[in-house]
Formats: structure tokens, sequence, C-alpha cells
């Protein structure tokens, strides 16, 4: 991992991203473009080389057209954002990635979309997509959920996972494995990586979900840093990775802290922090920030939990995407 992170990662670029080429060899320390020439946004995203030919890419809260509880990169279509600002949103995530995305509804359960389909038509409700496609990019919505990104490589299989608390209880990682297991895939081959979420100490649930949760996933609950209980969905992933058979974890977090440390000098982050009224200043929450994949922490995420805190109505939400590395 190089110690200057690409924060705005770009695919095959055509004339619309020339722009971008330019400005991105200026000094780190020159201002990030938010625009490229034709006024279009230029999304900022946190790149990881999971395994050969195969990437994932966390969007952040940077480099889109929403606005208001929405600023700025809102991918999400459910809530109360302009449906404008969401669709030029994906349009320019589309761009970059140089590929189409593949979406699903997802309602917290362990129904697992074949991708192979291409994009469903109409309403399509699972929490997880598996492909052999290298021509699509499989995204799962976050904002204190946790995405289990998978591939194996030689198979050439990918997987995405909507991890919420009732998702993991349901089962939905066993089923993403089987569905990848069905076209090839062998869980010993398949590397997996957990991306932005909500963390073990952030967490807090009341007594009876944690009571229920510890069940399910012995040691999986622990105290609240707000007091109270508190569950730890990531080390409820792992329990069932593990127990599928999938035992090769790639650790986002040093690239994604690199990318933090390097966004946090992003003017667009500081205002953002500035009118979000979701906190303190952006100097202060980095002070406190002690855990960089955690939403409700780390100010380059969406998080549920932390504008439900703010009193908001609605918030944003992020995609991590999984795709071939081309």
């Amino acid at each position: 991992m190089s110690p200057r992170p690409e924060p705005r990662e770009q695919g095959t670029q055509s004339a619309q991203g020339q722009a971008w080429d330019r400005e991105r060899t200026l000094l780190d320390s020159s201002p990030l473009p938010s625009l490229e020439d034709q006024g279009r946004p230029i999304p900022v995203t946190i790149p990881i080389a999971l395994a050969s030919g195969i990437k994932v890419v966390y969007t952040t809260r940077l480099g889109g057209v929403s606005s208001g509880d929405y600023a700025q990169l809102n991918l999400g279509g459910k809530g109360g954002d302009d449906p404008q600002a969401v669709t030029a949103n994906r349009q320019a995530l589309g761009r970059q990635l140089d590929r189409p995305m593949v979406l699903v509804d997802q309602v917290h359960s362990a129904r697992v979309w074949d991708a192979d389909q291409g994009q469903p038509q109409g309403r399509c409700e699972a929490d997880a997509q598996v492909t052999t496609r290298r021509d699509l990019a499989l995204g799962i919505f976050a904002a204190d959920c946790l995405p289990v990104l998978l591939a194996d490589p030689q198979a050439g299989v990918m997987g995405a996972a909507h991890c919420g608390r009732r998702g993991l209880v349901a089962g939905v990682i066993p089923a993403t494995v089987q569905a990848m297991a069905d076209k090839g895939a062998d869980p010993s081959r398949i590397v997996a990586t957990l991306g932005p979420r909500i963390c073990a100490d952030c967490y807090q649930v009341c007594s009876n979900l944690a009571d229920d949760f510890e069940k399910r996933f012995p040691g999986a609950s622990g105290p609240c840093r707000f007091g109270g209980i508190a569950i730890d969905i990531a080390a409820a992933a792992r329990m069932e990775l593990k127990a599928a058979g999938v035992t090769r974890i790639v650790d986002s977090a040093p690239r994604v802290a690199a990318a933090t440390s390097y966004l946090c000098q992003d003017p667009d982050l500081e205002e953002l922090c500035s009118h979000d009224n979701e906190g303190p200043s952006l100097a202060r929450r980095l002070e406190d920030l002690r855990r960089p994949l955690c939403t409700l922490e780390n100010p380059l995420w969406y998080s549920h939990r932390r504008a439900s805190l703010a009193s908001k109505a609605g918030e944003g939400r992020m995609l991590a995407l999984i795709l071939a590395d081309d």
C-alpha cells in the first residue's frame, strides 16, 4: 500500500476523465477537484486490493451533488434526497468504475441475487449477490451495517453481502458462500474483506437484543462506550465466514486509515463537518477517532446511528463494491 492513497479511484478513462488525470499530477497538498470539466461530480472512493485481479471500492460522503442531510455522495434511493441528485451520483460512480453496477433492494434477509442475470428488472429484494461476470460491479448499500465482499479469483466468482444484525442472524453469509460454491468457488480459496460498519464499542442495543445475539454468536457482545451493551457484527461475520470454510481475510483497516489521514486535509470534508450538525469540528472528530472503519466515528462515512443521535430525519447511503481489477 502506498503511503499516499489515491482517494478518488478512477476506472479506464476517456475524455471525461482526463481533467482528473491532470489534477492528480499535482502535489498532495493541492486541493482535490470536486467536479470535472463537464461539471459532473468526481466521487471520492477508497480502493482495496482484495485478490489477484479483484478489488473492492468503498465510497465516502465526498464527491457528489446531494445536499443537506444527504451531502454529498448519497447513493441510496430510499430516503428523502432529490432523486436527480442520487441519479447524478450513481452515474458519476458508474463512469468512474467503467462498468455497470448491480444493486438490489436490501431487506435484512438471507436472499442472494444471481447477478449473472444482470441488473434486476423492477424491485428485487435481496441482501447478497454473486457473479462470474467481470464486466459488472456488485454493490452493497451501507450506513452502519457491515458489507462483506468475497472472491475466489481462481474460479472467477465474486460475492457481496449486506450484513446487519438481522441479516447475520438470518444466515446471509453462509447463503452467499453457498451461492458462490454453486458457481464453482471453493470456500478454502475464497478471500473476503469486511467493510465500513458501526464498531463493537458503538453499536448499542437493548439487553434483550444483545442476549439473543450473544446466544447466536457467543462472544459478540460487550460493554458499549456510551453505557449499556453493544454487539459486534464484525465478530459475528468472522464466525460465520469461518463456519462456512472461509478463513482468508484481508484487513481493510490499514488502507482506510491511510486514506482517512490523507482526506482529512480535504476542504470539502471540513466544510461538510461544519454544516452536518452531526458532531464537533473535523479536527475534534479526528482526535476522537479510534477505529477508521467505524461508521459512527469516522466522518468519511454515512451513519444511520450518528444521524439519529443528531435527530435527523434521514441520511445518505454509501456503497461497498467488488469488481474485476482490469
